[in-house]
């Protein structure tokens, strides 16, 4: 989409237009914000919303700001009339009647508010409206814009992908693999993606300043309405019961003071998550949190059917080598150019110490000289974001607001994979709210509405917390190095390794593999 698009975008039901990142105020600075700048170097160029090594969201409020959001709306929506949608109950105490005689009103008052439309919030807007539902997405930015990101996608997102109908084809610019290419110092292996009933056998690679907007075009055309360029700022509160009633936003390059309103809100604003800040949800701070570093080379290396993924980072810019947490990884895009990134754990004692985008240089500078990751042939900045991991944040639904993808810390403990979980959980959450819809009374769909953090922790909660053990063994390099070490001389025990950290198994009438790392997540405390 066009930067020169209209400020304010209203689509037909069925008219194809343009969405953007999450819609949030600009990112404070507070103390998790500067820790992440500080691990990604200052030299770096910080994206505000992402996913997925599959980068995610790197910037949080401070605590001092987010009170002063709440305080400052506590006074500003005294006598705003809540919004009587579907969801509303004119016996509640909650809902106050909005009249719809003007069509500015009504143009921004609707059953469901989704601030983001980056993978989250795109795909629970698609859901949403396709169901039936009248959504408005806003998005803070403008298509076309850049992400951090590996581009590499899983057969846990291309599943999500054409369970929305987006075509995947070769002709369409989407390039497939076959599985993972794994390195370890002297050691090689390539693992095909399993053969599964409940996930093709392939996964995909795709920029994300292209895939995100076909996500949020596939939501305009399921029926979405669309804002860009609306940045949504301080929640609107019923003073009376504390639930969300709506958003205050400015929109368009003007800056033009808006309201929207909607008994639901979604939260799919990523791992800043302001929304959530300043509904009093903070991230809890002993849950993982990874830091995930990358840029674009021309490179012979663009036309790749695996992803590559190097386990072992070596520090190489002082007089003795020094093994770094985390991996590196080489996605061929098939347009010339490769992504090249590293992601790191906060389990590191080096978290906060290094400048990874000077970490990225260095390990690029020892690469051979052919694949060209060398300063000249550098296509753009390196970008730094940070991966929310294991439920950082909760809970997922309280007073009217419900959190997916990064806003609610859903990113993949075990290696990083965001996008996967941002649609899941937002194909999850439309759910529970279409059947919250249908529900007689106010009281009856707030059962239903608190469903979603149980189904979530169903879901993914044992397969999280193990997670978070993993996270904890391997910001170790020493016991990183004997894994890698051991563990590459076995390809049976390297299939089962990737069918863990991928997240890839029959949830029944699987192999025995299958059955195990099923029968662990189950027995498994929950997140």
């Amino acid at each position: 989409m066009s930067e020169n698009a209209p400020a304010e975008t209203v689509p037909s039901q069925t008219g194809a237009t343009e969405t953007d990142g999450p819609g949030n105020d600009e990112p404070g600075t507070g103390a998790a914000e500067a820790t992440v700048t500080s691990a990604i170097g200052s030299g770096a160029t910080e994206t505000t919303t992402g996913t997925d090594a599959a980068g995610s969201d790197a910037a949080t409020g401070s605590d001092a700001e987010t009170e002063a959001v709440i305080g400052a709306d506590a006074s500003a929506v005294a006598g705003t009339p809540a919004v009587a949608g579907t969801f509303a109950d004119s016996a509640s105490p909650s809902a106050v009647a909005v009249g719809r005689g003007a069509d500015a009103l009504s143009e921004r008052t609707a059953d469901v508010i989704v601030v983001g439309a980056g993978p989250a919030g795109s795909t629970t807007a698609y859901y949403l409206a396709k169901a039936g539902l009248d959504v408005l997405l806003l998005e803070k930015t403008a298509f076309p814009r850049e992400k951090v990101c590996g581009d590499g996608l899983t057969p846990r997102a291309t599943k999500q992908l054409v369970a929305m109908g987006i075509d995947i084809s070769e002709e369409a610019g989407w390039l497939r693999n076959q599985g993972l290419r794994i390195i370890s110092g002297g050691t090689r292996l390539q693992l095909d993606w399993p053969e599964l009933a409940s996930y093709p056998d392939y996964g995909l690679v795709r920029k994300r300043d292209d895939f995100d907007e076909q996500l949020a075009v596939q939501a305009q055309k399921a029926g979405a309405r669309l804002y860009e360029r609306c940045n949504v700022g301080a929640p609107i509160i019923d003073p009376r019961t504390n639930r969300i009633t709506g958003v205050n936003a400015k929109l368009g390059e003007d800056k033009t003071p808006v309201t929207f309103h909607a008994p639901l809100v979604v939260a799919a604003d990523g791992n800043s998550s302001r929304l959530s800040l300043a509904m009093g949800l903070h991230r809890a701070e002993n849950r993982p949190m990874g830091v995930a570093v990358r840029t674009y080379f021309d490179s012979p290396r663009t036309q790749d059917d695996y992803l590559e993924s190097w386990l072992e980072l070596w520090d190489r810019r002082g007089d003795k080598p020094n093994l770094l947490p985390g991996y590196g990884w080489v996605f061929g895009m098939g347009d010339g150019t490769c992504n090249v990134g590293l992601g790191v754990l906060n389990t590191s004692k080096t978290y906060k110490d290094m400048d990874w985008r000077e970490v990225l240089k260095a390990w690029c500078a020892s690469m051979p000289e052919e694949w060209q990751f060398t300063p000249e042939h550098m296509t753009g900045p390196i970008r730094g974001a940070a991966l929310p991991m294991a439920f950082n944040r909760q809970p997922h639904y309280t007073r009217g607001l419900l959190l997916v993808g990064d806003s609610g810390g859903m990113v993949n403990p075990f290696n990083g994979e965001g996008i996967a979980y941002a649609m899941e959980s937002a194909q999850i959450a439309s759910d529970v709210i279409v059947q919250a819809k249908a529900r007689p009374t106010f009281a009856q769909r707030e059962a239903a509405l608190e469903r979603y953090p149980r189904v979530l922790k169903d879901t993914y909660g044992g397969y999280y917390t193990l997670g978070r053990a993993f996270v904890k063994l391997i910001g170790n390099p020493k016991i990183m190095k004997i894994a890698t070490e051991r563990g590459l001389t076995h390809p049976l025990l390297m299939r089962f390794v990737l069918k863990m950290l991928a997240n890839l198994t029959d949830p029944t009438g699987g192999d025995a593999m299958d059955r195990i790392i099923n029968g662990l997540t189950k027995v498994t405390p929950r997140a």
